[in-house]
């Protein structure tokens, strides 16, 4: 997988892609989710299986996993080093902080739940941004005021809070949020 350099090389790369398919990210967004929730599947198999004592739930970890593998190769057909094995952990996270969230709120403790919504977030955009290159490859992103920016086509990439730089996860929430549309049809 090769890093991404620079703002503008990835705007470009974006760019391209869109023009192909413009329903790819979006697509790519839905299956995502639908990783999350294979992962949590399999959990609740084995979580079953040893509450129940019933062994049928066991077997039926291997199928679902199967389908987990095919489905995340469509999005990461390709990596080097651990990034499958990061990209799976950091979606299961994302959902388990997702959930423990929602339960927070359930209970009334929004200040907790919106904290652990964030992290969640920011889990699921670490992925997109290990499996679009992102990861080390975007170090010369800097905070630019909007005011200042040529263009708004970079935004997605350095918009962050005026009274302070963008951390590297916050430029890449900025860039899912910008550029990963699942309302796309």
């Amino acid at each position: 997988m090769q890093k991404i350099k620079s703002v503008k090389e990835f705007v470009e790369k974006m760019d391209a892609a869109k023009k192909v398919n413009p329903k790819d990210l979006s697509s790519d967004q839905d299956l995502s989710i639908g990783i999350m929730n294979l992962i949590s599947i399999e959990e609740h198999l084995m979580f079953s299986g040893a509450k129940t004592g019933k062994t049928a739930f066991y077997d039926q970890i291997n199928e679902v996993r199967d389908m987990r593998k095919r489905m995340m190769q469509k999005i990461i057909p390709s990596y080097e080093g651990e990034v499958w094995c990061i990209s799976k952990h950091l979606l299961a996270s994302s959902m388990r902080l997702f959930e423990v969230g929602t339960k927070a709120l359930a209970a009334g403790d929004k200040a907790q739940a919106y904290a652990l919504f964030d992290d969640s977030y920011g889990l699921y955009c670490m992925f997109w941004g290990l499996n679009m290159g992102m990861l080390g490859g975007a170090s010369d992103l800097k905070y630019v005021p909007k005011e200042k920016r040529a263009s708004a086509k970079y935004d997605a990439a350095v918009t962050a809070a005026p009274d302070k730089a963008p951390t590297s996860m916050g430029k890449l929430k900025n860039w899912v949020k910008n550029a990963v549309n699942c309302c796309i049809e």
